[in-house]
């Protein structure tokens, strides 16, 4: 990536943390300058220099961007560490004001409202899913099985949410599609039972279609809630896009093949089977 990239990214990252364009371009050209002019801004960010003064008012009120009193007034950016931090918290700032917005909000009833036995719903993206898979672990009263497909699955987050179910005297279960990942999880969770799983599919397309496309993670949560999801990788190996299907509320008898599926490769001696089948 060249310098014009890089500079087009940090631009772009900005304003997706909220600066407007002329202020996130301001603060990258000021980044670059040890101190300059509205002169030195307007041609090193190729904003108009009469919008200058309007961008680096907004920057130095957001503590992003200092100013020298001077004849013509001197201006610099605060050091990028400091500058991070400070749009992290407004950042953080904001997401719990929209939670605690949202959550204020009355619930709208429909017509179509009415008691459903089981559902079954999708989401997209590396994160979402991630989030959502983390969501359903921390929620799990007895039993949690985990089947781990691909690598970049094992985050430290996963495993922060995974040990602190084991804290809580929960059964957790996981099976990995290699042996190397078997390893790598007993070493990052020595109290949890893993297995190397035996579902030869996990490692290639269940169709056998020539893609890239892969189970990167399986969860059983309390034989009740199921999370299915697969990946799209990149050419070095790493997830390019995920995609998830997750429900609760099945027939028992989907549920009991589904963990039976799902601990094969696990020896019976060691399974604790939070309920009969």
């Amino acid at each position: 990536m060249n310098d014009v990239s890089h500079h087009q990214q940090a631009v772009e990252l900005l304003q997706q943390l909220g600066l407007k364009e002329y202020e996130a371009k301001c603060l990258v050209a000021l980044s670059r300058l040890p101190k300059g002019t509205a002169k030195d801004i307007s041609e090193t960010s190729d904003v108009p220099r009469t919008r200058v003064y309007d961008a680096i008012r907004v920057l130095e009120t957001k503590g992003l961007v200092e100013i020298q009193h001077s004849n013509p007034q001197q201006f610099r950016a605060v050091p990028i560490e400091e500058a991070a931090e400070t749009l992290r918290q407004e950042y953080e700032s904001r997401t719990d004001t929209l939670v605690e917005t949202i959550a204020d909000l009355k619930q709208v009833q429909t017509t179509s409202d009415e008691e459903i036995s089981h559902e079954v719903w999708a989401l997209s993206g590396v994160t979402s899913v991630a989030n959502r898979t983390q969501q359903l672990i921390d929620a799990a009263d007895k039993e949690i099985v985990l089947i781990i497909g691909h690598e970049d699955v094992i985050t430290d987050e996963l495993v922060a949410h995974l040990q602190a179910a084991l804290d809580s005297g929960l059964n957790v279960l996981v099976g990995t599609a290699t042996k190397q990942l078997h390893t790598k999880i007993v070493e990052t969770l020595p109290e949890a039972e893993v297995f190397v799983s035996e579902l030869e599919w996990l490692h290639s397309s269940p169709l056998d279609l020539d893609d890239e496309t892969t189970i990167s993670r399986l969860l059983l949560v309390d034989q009740n809630t199921i999370l299915v999801s697969s990946i799209h990788e990149t050419e070095t190996g790493g997830i390019d896009t995920e995609k998830a299907v997750f429900g609760r509320g099945f027939d028992n008898g989907i549920v009991v093949i589904a963990r039976r599926l799902m601990a094969t490769g696990l020896q019976p001696a060691v399974d604790p089977k939070v309920s009969d089948e």
